[in-house]
């Protein structure tokens, strides 16, 4: 409940343009004009791309890496061994013809950059192989101790000359096109978050403030049970929609992927004059989370209460609500230390026996109805308990 920013979006998406990429992807708004090439790149092109930043793999991305140093010497030995690997998608930059978005592959370019010593993305010690069955002589080594071993020769050449399937998105129209190609591409093995592509789509100052918030914000950590960086960016994408709700809540139609995605682009663009109230209310969120773990208890805050237990997973309707109410310090200080007890009774009721706010944090939790009943019935809640007006941010 922290002070708005901006003044609100004045380019929201209209209601009745808000269809979803699942509902538009293959019609001829999103793929007529989109164009797709196949083609077999060699390791050492792709390494010389990624050098010279005509693939975008920002530096940032380093600290997310999923796969450990075994998983990428794995790689690196499928490559040597002539094996078949995965393609690489990427999508060519609107802004700049020959420069690239990945879509799919940034941790098989990450392992090669590792190997390679691409010191543009890869700030750390060049990779040692590790783990190799069938290459075992090459264990302990990194590129450069191939490339000056004479009896290796034969190696470096097959490595660099190593095709990579590589197919390339050029002339796409809407984004909504690659995200639906990314989610599609990885739903096959893991529900993921889109974030990671939203830091490529929408790059600019708040979007790499949002990302290092995420990294230093102890209290998210604690919450998520993280020691590092989460890999697919699910933290960042929390801290977003914290900045999203906190600043443009009062805008929002029901499209989240536009509403995540707009708001990026607007405190992009204003990031200078706004950068000081930004970091207010991030020391707003530090405390809003510290505030509902002490309400709530560790295992419990920001969780669904199903009726004799809170899950284990961290609810992220939920944290929506409780960051944004708890943000605020007259909030915090009428309920911390004499009403706990009376909003986490609350709270239970609301999921126990009222069945359109437990559907709006279990299931349609996006649409505009949803966050409507969440968050108005949440401030109706605390403001009974605190004795003064909490105001929700979306109209009745």
């Amino acid at each position: 409940m922290t002070d708005a920013i901006l003044p609100p979006a004045s380019d929201a998406l209209p209601e009745d343009q808000q269809e979803s990429a699942e509902d538009l992807v293959g019609s001829h708004s999103l793929s007529a004009t989109a164009s797709l090439l196949s083609t077999d790149w060699t390791v050492e092109t792709i390494v010389s791309q990624v050098r010279k930043g005509s693939i975008n793999l920002n530096p940032r991305f380093q600290r997310r890496n999923a796969w450990q140093p075994e998983r990428q010497s794995y790689f690196i030995e499928s490559l040597l061994l002539g094996l078949p690997v995965p393609q690489i998608i990427l999508a060519e930059d609107k802004a700049k013809k020959g420069r690239f978005i990945v879509i799919d592959g940034k941790q098989r370019l990450s392992a090669l950059s590792a190997f390679f010593g691409v010191k543009e993305v890869h700030a750390g010690e060049p990779l040692k192989l590790s783990g190799l069955k069938h290459l075992p002589e090459l264990n302990g080594k990194t590129f450069e101790d191939i490339k000056n071993d004479k009896n290796q020769e034969n190696v470096v050449a097959e490595l660099e000359n190593s095709p990579v399937r590589t197919a390339i998105i050029r002339n796409w129209g809407d984004e909504r096109y690659l995200y639906e190609i990314f989610l599609r591409i990885n739903t096959a093995v893991t529900p993921l978050s889109p974030q990671e592509l939203r830091q490529a789509l929408h790059p600019g100052p708040f979007t790499d403030f949002v990302d290092d918030v995420s990294v230093r914000s102890v209290a998210l950590k604690k919450l998520l049970k993280l020691t590092k960086p989460d890999f697919r960016m699910r933290d960042v994408e929390l801290v977003l929609r914290y900045f999203s709700y906190a600043n443009f809540a009062s805008v929002y139609r029901g499209n989240f992927k536009a509403f995540l995605d707009q708001s990026s682009d607007k405190l992009n663009q204003a990031f200078p004059t706004v950068y000081r109230a930004l970091s207010d209310q991030e020391a707003a969120m530090e405390e809003a989370l510290t505030a509902t773990e002490a309400i709530f208890g560790a295992d419990s805050y920001m969780r669904k209460w199903t009726g004799d237990h809170y899950e284990k997973a961290v609810n992220r309707a939920v944290f929506d609500i409780m960051s944004f109410y708890f943000s605020n310090a007259d909030v915090r200080a009428a309920v911390l230390n004499k009403n706990e007890g009376a909003v986490v009774a609350a709270f239970k009721r609301l999921c126990s026996e009222d069945a359109e706010f437990l559907k709006s944090i279990e299931s349609t939790t996006k649409s505009l109805a949803a966050n409507r009943e969440r968050f108005g019935k949440w401030a109706a809640e605390l403001t009974k308990i605190v004795g003064f007006e909490v105001l929700s941010p979306i109209a009745g």
